[in-house]
């Protein structure tokens, strides 16, 4: 099993707060990780340090053996990294295709084929093909947000949240959908459903105030009740 993703004792300062203060976890090639912890822990400070947007202050990021820790954040995303933030940052005023479009560096063999995978996965996308990002659905917003994110080059996709706000058979589809992904890209994901999360993670990072407190097998955690409940107020 190959890392491709390693986060070595990261800490990030956002103006005067220390918000991340000891970071450590591996992302392993062809698996979902997943970084669970409570509201306010840091989980979404972590990905957006990996990306170079909260810069680290201290620690050391790398992406396939490259120190990627004071890259610029276009940088960051060259080498081959994909961000679905919390709010999916698609652009409102553009339809699914223009989406798209922005997103895919070329329009080579390579890239089409994955623009026709990701498509056959949301086929929603292809029914609204023409319509504003604006006027999607939720679930349908969430499915162009991973959409583009997986269509850009990305050997690594960082998703935060893809089930928040979205109704109990949308979260299956974007499950179904992120295992299916797995088979052609690495995925860090951040989940406050643990169901969601214990069904589609191999392994875990558990944060707790800005630090790494415990990090395994997500089999071996979904039996653990003591940790999730200390952790994660369930159990």
């Amino acid at each position: 099993m190959n890392t491709l993703l390693k986060v070595d004792g990261v800490h990030t300062h956002i103006k005067q707060y220390h918000i991340l203060q000891g970071i450590s976890f591996e992302a392993i090639e062809g698996q979902v990780s997943v970084l669970l912890g409570r509201n306010g822990a840091g989980k979404t400070t972590t990905l957006k340090t990996i990306l170079g947007l909260t810069p680290a202050s201290q620690g050391r990021i790398t992406f396939r053996d490259i120190d990627i820790t004071k890259k610029p954040t276009h940088g960051i995303a060259n080498t081959g990294i994909g961000y679905v933030p919390e709010d999916q940052g698609i652009f409102a005023s553009l339809t699914v295709e223009e989406n798209m479009k922005v997103a895919m560096r070329k329009e080579d063999e390579a890239t089409l084929a994955k623009r026709e995978y990701i498509l056959d996965l949301f086929p929603d996308l292809k029914t609204f093909w023409k319509k504003d990002g604006g006027l999607l659905s939720g679930g349908q917003k969430q499915m162009l947000a991973m959409a583009r994110a997986f269509v850009g080059n990305s050997k690594l996709l960082l998703i935060d949240e893809p089930s928040k706000g979205l109704a109990p058979i949308v979260i299956e589809k974007v499950m179904e959908a992120i295992l299916d992904m797995k088979k052609h890209t690495t995925i860090v994901l951040v989940e406050q459903n643990f169901i969601m999360a214990s069904r589609i993670g191999d392994t875990y990072t558990l944060i707790d105030n800005g630090e790494t407190v415990q990090s395994g097998l997500m089999q071996e955690l979904i039996h653990d009740e003591q940790v999730k409940r200390k952790y994660l107020g369930i159990g």
